[in-house]
């Protein structure tokens, strides 16, 4: 634990506004975090924390292992003209990354200079989670509880992903004239991929949280380059819910392999947090006081907490402001009043967490 942070410092509205604004004015599509990990870095110096970059990138700021809040830098690329706009009583920021994860990150960086808790802004996690799994490796000890920050919105509390596994199909066969009935290359992709959705097909009434869904995202196939077969790649994904693990769906999707190849490689397990933690409760307390009716949030993809909870025993939450049907979209864009709401709403938590 570092003695380097001030729990005295204040962070006006108005500075983490500015902050929030400067962050989602400087591009930061992964691979591309340096500038925008300045920013922080400066923000953290203005207000005499103990700051640094580390070996893959991520902005880090130890002090008070109480709770560790933690965002991600990175966005997903996209070019939003950068514009505040006047909504009634309200204000609107527009700009890539002001719902994800912009907004949660800067949120947290302003709470946790006011509380003095520990934070780290991570690279890579629209990719490959680089900058979480260094994290969870570089740390001696976990710290005593961590807040993620995505998009819940300012009253939501997001105790669960699933998880994912992700994989390549490799088939080849001989080449001959398309007439032949001997099913090709391609044709083993699609039936082993058929199989597989038949197989995790979910009743329509079961929520898709607590289903296996898949996806094929990218196959290439056809004729090799020297004309003497017929080659096929096919990358997939399949999310797992909580009540399963990683292996038994890899395992079930390998069972219906007949021909070809399967490499796996990004495995990321599911995380269900319970609603009666000390953060949980924390949240349902300050959201509360701050005006708010609480909600609990399930999701159906995967963040930096399913790293954290498969390295770190201890309680955490993902929280954030923001309308999570817009992360990624070309309309994304933040309502400050909820970004200021957010702020209070997590150095309340941090204090309580703290003083705990």
């Amino acid at each position: 634990m570092s003695t380097n942070a001030d729990p005295s410092s204040d962070v006006s509205a108005a500075e983490a506004r500015e902050l929030l604004v400067d962050l989602v004015s400087t591009p930061s599509p992964t691979g591309e975090e340096r500038e925008a990990a300045k920013r922080l870095v400066d923000f953290f110096e203005a207000h005499d924390r103990e700051v640094w970059i580390d070996a893959v990138g991520n902005v880090r700021a130890p002090a008070d292992d109480a709770v560790l809040l933690t965002s991600h830098i990175d966005t997903v690329p996209g070019d939003i003209p950068v514009e505040i706009e006047e909504a009634g009583d309200d204000e609107i920021l527009w700009g890539r990354g002001s719902v994800d994860a912009t907004g949660p990150l800067a949120a947290m960086a302003a709470a946790a200079v006011r509380t003095g808790v520990s934070f780290v802004g991570v690279v890579g996690e629209e990719v490959d989670s680089t900058g979480s799994r260094y994290l969870v490796d570089d740390r001696a000890e976990p710290p005593d509880a961590v807040v993620n920050g995505e998009p819940s919105g300012a009253d939501g509390i997001t105790l669960g992903y699933r998880g994912l596994i992700a994989g390549t199909y490799v088939a080849t066969s001989e080449s001959g004239h398309t007439s032949r009935p001997d099913p090709n290359a391609i044709q083993h992709a699609v039936r082993w991929w058929s199989a597989v959705e038949a197989h995790f097909e979910g009743d329509e009434y079961e929520p898709v949280f607590e289903q296996v869904t898949t996806k094929p995202v990218d196959i290439e196939g056809g004729v090799s380059d020297d004309g003497l077969s017929v080659e096929a790649t096919m990358d997939v994904q399949l999310r797992v819910p909580p009540a399963l693990d990683v292996g038994t769906v890899r395992e079930a999707a390998e069972a219906e392999l007949e021909v070809g190849t399967v490499t796996w490689k990004d495995k990321v397990p599911p995380v269900m947090m319970s609603p009666r933690t000390e953060v949980a409760r924390a949240f349902r307390v300050a959201i509360r006081k701050e005006g708010g009716d609480p909600r609990l949030v399930r999701k159906t993809g995967t963040s930096d907490m399913n790293i954290y909870a498969g390295a770190w025993n201890c309680p955490m939450v993902t929280y954030g402001p923001g309308n999570s049907d817009l992360d990624h979209a070309p309309d994304e864009r933040l309502p400050l009043s909820e970004f200021d709401q957010s702020v209070s709403i997590l150095e309340r938590v941090a204090r309580t967490l703290s003083a705990d």
